[in-house]
């Protein structure tokens, strides 16, 4: 089973849920798919077993093949190419490494080479499996670093699913063979807004899925309440809780430390079992 755990936003404690449900569940793998600032392998702290370079194909002009025919340019759905003068431009960050410019040139002036855009990490922390994705810095495009995050997945019997927050296409990418999706919010009208952004998505997807409404405070809660008016089901509600943020800045799983959360999340991953049965 694959659980999804997203938010519209960053901060609401996406990565909180995400390792304490993998480190409840026990035997699980942990996939921190939030590629440009992963943080899940501060808590589990992994004994790492390998480390891959992740690469994607940019194409290279050969200019004295090249004719100007401007086949190249105009098939370019991205508008990563385009003709300067009498030569064709690359511009290497809007490239999506799709290979028709290669494949559509009469002349073969077109090649391509490999271009890294970040790293993947494998490791172990107890019985957790880790995977965690680096994007390099100045990369606009995550997506086939994802992608070879989750191929691994295939193989877990549990995986959880630490998304990017938002709900752009490298979210869509992280839920696509998702089980179950949690959507974490936290209690403001910001927090609402958000959490209808993730909503909006998962529904678009078709996938089943709830909230876990955390930082709970006494007050008026917008994300509860949009919870209520669209029938969402609140799997979990935690609260604003000093020896969470404690045990978090130590780099600590509060479900080792604390055995009434050890229970929460314990019902939170039976709740899960029970929609994805149905």
């Amino acid at each position: 089973m694959k659980i999804a755990v997203l938010s519209g936003k960053g901060g609401t404690g996406k990565t909180l849920i995400s390792v304490n449900l993998a480190r409840a569940i026990g035997d699980a793998h942990y996939i921190d798919c939030d590629i440009e600032e992963p943080n899940g392998h501060l808590f589990f702290n992994p004994n790492i077993q390998n480390t891959e370079n992740i690469t994607v194909k940019l194409p290279v002009i050969d200019h004295d093949k090249c004719t100007a025919c401007r086949k190249c340019v105009d098939i370019c759905r991205f508008n990563a190419l385009a003709m300067i003068g009498n030569k064709v431009k690359v511009f290497d960050m809007i490239c999506h490494s799709c290979g028709a410019c290669s494949l559509l040139c009469p002349e073969k002036a077109i090649t391509e080479i490999d271009n890294r855009i970040g790293y993947i990490q494998h490791g172990m922390s107890k019985n957790v499996k880790v995977s965690s994705g680096f994007m390099d810095i100045g990369i606009a495009n995550g997506i086939p670093l994802i992608k070879n995050l989750l191929k691994e997945s295939k193989d877990s019997k549990e995986s959880v699913i630490d998304c990017p927050p938002g709900s752009a296409c490298s979210v869509m990418e992280s839920i696509q063979n998702a089980d179950y999706c949690i959507l974490v919010a936290e209690p403001s009208i910001f927090g609402a807004h958000n959490l209808q952004m993730v909503y909006d998505l998962v529904k678009m997807f078709k996938k089943k899925h709830g909230v876990v409404l955390n930082k709970i405070m006494d007050g008026i809660n917008p994300s509860e309440d949009f919870c209520k008016q669209h029938s969402l089901p609140i799997i979990a509600s935690i609260p604003f809780d000093q020896d969470i943020a404690k045990t978090n800045s130590n780099g600590e799983i509060i479900v080792e430390t604390d055995t009434k959360y050890k229970e929460l999340f314990d019902q939170i991953f039976l709740k899960i079992k029970e929609e994805v049965k149905k």
